[in-house]
């Protein structure tokens, strides 16, 4: 009886150690949902632009002098209201000219409200206080798809006086939350769809076989297929006609594991490196030193003896010169096929700071050895 339970605990940890093993390497896999990695045929944004007028501004509207179209469309408003200001001189700064800009949601319904941004499109110092007038917002097909109105709100701010200026942010540009009412809907119906297109936001071809085949897997047939690095087709089974959101939400919770190419992205400007986990070096060595060279001026003031009728006060130039060679850093060996935390602790080894390993890592690539692209922002 002591050696069955002494069997039966061994055997309990052992399946315990197995499963604990199974789930962590499952866990190091990095899977994403398909709803992360891909966009659905028709749920898209549709870009939103229009011309409008602020009004209300304190003295930090557009010079109607050097703006006309500001002048223009102030003088067209006030005919379309019945006032006559064609032959008036009209002297104000309160009135500035703006381009009004929003995303149509996909599926957005008639009277539902979104987001605007507001931009001064004259010399406006500021539109801060100001109230953008009735817009029209127009789409690609030049349809009005929702008008725009409401009051501004500006994160920054300026301010001047007569020998200094302050300002803060960019108040030439806010937004004006829920200031839009959509008036126009675009028509697109799921339900009656036969098939269903897939495009993945970093086309790569493992990754949409990946897709298909987890979709595969869940439909239990061949429903999913690549047809190029950026798009799988979408075959909608015969128990889901009719119902194509549901068979899209069962499949975009399908986890799949994306793949990415080997790349490097330098910002050259920042020192920002960005490296994929997939980059590789080939065998190298690598050496990375500093040369110094110093030159201090400290000229010196020659002064002839007190009360001597003889010589004259010259600058005479004094120059110091150092070199100096940082002698403690080493060559280092980077054997074949390192990963990308070898690398960084190898070239942190030496001291390498980040605009330096920019120069390392060209020179590797320059050499063969680095097994990745490099691509500067």
């Amino acid at each position: 009886m002591i050696a069955k339970r002494t069997m039966y605990g061994f055997m309990t940890r052992a399946i315990l150690a197995a499963a604990f093993l199974i789930s962590a390497a499952s866990g190091a896999q990095a899977q994403s949902r398909i709803k992360d990695i891909v966009e659905f045929e028709g749920v898209r944004d549709n870009m939103l632009v229009g011309y409008g007028l602020v009004v209300g501004l304190n003295g930090t509207g557009d010079d109607l002098d050097s703006a006309p179209f500001t002048r223009e469309s102030l003088i067209g408003m006030l005919q379309r209201l019945g006032i006559s200001a064609r032959d008036d001189d009209l002297d104000t700064n309160n009135v500035a000219a703006v381009m009004v800009t929003a995303n149509l949601p996909p599926f957005s319904r008639q009277g539902t409200r979104i987001d605007v941004t507001v931009s001064a499109l004259g010399d406006a110092d500021s539109l801060l206080g100001g109230m953008l007038l009735v817009t029209p917002l127009l789409a690609a097909d030049g349809e009005v798809y929702a008008v725009s109105q409401g009051p501004i709100a500006i994160a920054g701010f300026s301010a001047k006086g007569e020998g200094e200026s302050v300002t803060k942010g960019t108040p030439t540009n806010g937004r004006i939350p829920n200031g839009a009412i959509v008036e126009r809907e675009i028509d697109f119906d799921m339900r009656d769809l036969a098939s269903v297109k897939l495009s993945l936001r970093n086309p790569d071809l493992t990754t949409a076989r990946r897709v298909a085949q987890a979709v595969n897997a869940f439909t239990g047939q061949r429903t999913a297929h690549p047809t190029d690095p950026a798009t799988v087709q979408l075959s909608v089974p015969p128990r889901y006609r009719g119902d194509v959101v549901a068979f899209l939400t069962d499949v975009e919770q399908l986890p799949v594991q994306a793949d990415q190419i080997a790349r490097v992205l330098v910002d050259e400007r920042s020192g920002v490196i960005v490296m994929g986990e997939n980059v590789r070096i080939s065998t190298v060595a690598i050496a990375q030193g500093n040369l110094t060279i110093r030159i201090t001026e400290s000229p010196q003031v020659s002064q002839p003896a007190p009360f001597s009728n003889t010589g004259q006060t010259e600058v005479v130039p004094r120059t110091d010169i150092q070199v100096g060679e940082d002698d403690q850093r080493k060559l280092a060996v980077l054997r074949t096929g390192v990963s990308l935390q070898e690398l960084v602790n190898g070239l942190n080894s030496l001291g390498v700071g980040p605009r330096d390993l920019i120069t390392i890592l060209q020179a590797i690539k320059a050499s063969g050895a680095l097994q990745a692209d490099i691509e500067l922002m």
